[in-house]
């Protein structure tokens, strides 16, 4: 059953992605890699976003389209169920990568919602 409060799970999101931001400001992936406190303070806030998106369930992409919410969701139960398996490489592609979009699609998301 999707959230009935979907202003406050794009708002996780959002929060959970500005902290990332903040905790790998400056960094390099060499640094990533080497700093196992901060890889574990990220792979958290990923599974928060995880979380949040499953409890969105079809509004994440009736009001943010165009986002992989399956990986997204996927990526949870990886770091959850499969931790000794992640590469910190494929985690800083997606801190880089990935994340900025997802942050946009989550403010825009929460835009139409406090228009409505």
């Amino acid at each position: 059953m999707p959230s009935k409060r979907p202003r406050r799970r794009f708002e996780d999101i959002v929060e959970n992605i500005s902290s990332i931001e903040r905790y790998t400001d400056g960094m390099t992936m060499s640094g990533f890699m080497s700093d196992a406190k901060t890889r574990d303070a990220v792979e958290r806030c990923l599974e928060r976003i995880s979380e949040a998106v499953g409890k969105l369930g079809d509004t994440a992409a009736a009001l943010a389209p165009g986002q992989p919410w399956r990986q997204i969701r996927a990526l949870g139960n990886r770091i959850r169920h499969e931790y000794d398996r992640l590469r910190a490489e494929r985690i800083w592609e997606i801190v880089k990568s990935d994340l900025p979009a997802l942050k946009t699609a989550c403010e825009q998301a929460l835009e139409k919602l406090h228009g409505r």
